[in-house]
């Protein structure tokens, strides 16, 4: 992630008022600055941005062309799939461990990447906003012990991922397959995985034009939001 000289990216104020995603670069790079205060978080998901930055940078934020989707009735489970889902024991849960979750997603090594973009702020950002009833976690469990999950913020249909993390294999693809099972039930209309990766465009996740994701995103918006706990949620692999 750069700050880019091809066109001018303004700097944001105390407002919370954002650029058109829609004229932004490819790449992606919305803005910079401004604060992760909950309600310009929030502001930013309305409009398609979301902030992703590291430690000793400015807030960056970004809407990249294209987006990665994953319409919930496309989540793959093959056979070698279910039959983990079968015999792994695998529990899951919602709302009882969105600390230990963050935690975890800034802890875990990924390939490629040195040290984490989720900084102490950003972490305390997410915390908030799970705390006002906008950010969620759903995790996987092993005989008793959390050992994957991910966590995002639900506004109308949609469900805006941010982090997974797994201890085991296969527990984050377990949250994922959770997720998409109730999202389904729910008649939510997208899970947004932001930018791409091999893994989610495995178990089904889709490139999507940004233009035509943010006419999705204007629909999704006028549904009613999932406000307030998740905790008594409850899925089971017996549900797909």
């Amino acid at each position: 992630m750069s700050l880019t000289d091809d066109y001018y990216l303004p700097p944001l104020r105390t407002a919370h008022i954002f650029p058109s995603a829609r004229t932004a670069s490819e790449e992606g790079l919305v803005a910079y600055g401004g604060d992760l205060n909950p309600n310009r978080i929030l502001k930013a998901y309305r409009e398609g941005i979301f902030p992703w930055y590291s430690e000793g940078d400015p807030i960056l934020w970004w809407s990249p062309n294209p987006r990665l989707l994953l319409f919930p009735q496309d989540f793959k489970v093959n056979k070698s799939f279910r039959r983990v889902l079968r015999n792994r024991g695998f529990e899951i849960k919602f709302d009882h461990a969105f600390e230990e979750v963050i935690s975890h997603c800034a802890k875990v090594p990924r390939v490629g990447q040195e040290g984490t973009w989720l900084t102490e702020e950003m972490k305390e950002a997410y915390m908030e906003l799970h705390n006002m009833g906008f950010a969620h976690s759903i995790e996987t469990y092993l005989d008793g012990e959390l050992v994957g999950g991910l966590y995002g913020i639900a506004m109308g249909g949609g469900f805006f991922g941010e982090s997974m993390f797994s201890l085991t294999s296969n527990a984050s693809r377990v949250s994922l397959c959770a997720l998409s099972s109730i999202c389904v039930e729910k008649s939510y209309d997208f899970i947004d995985c932001q930018v791409p990766t091999p893994h989610m465009i495995n178990w089904g996740a889709k490139l999507v034009e940004r233009d035509d994701f943010l006419d999705l995103l204007e629909a999704t918006l006028n549904k009613k939001t999932d406000f307030g706990s998740w905790r008594s949620w409850s899925w089971s692999y017996k549900e797909i």
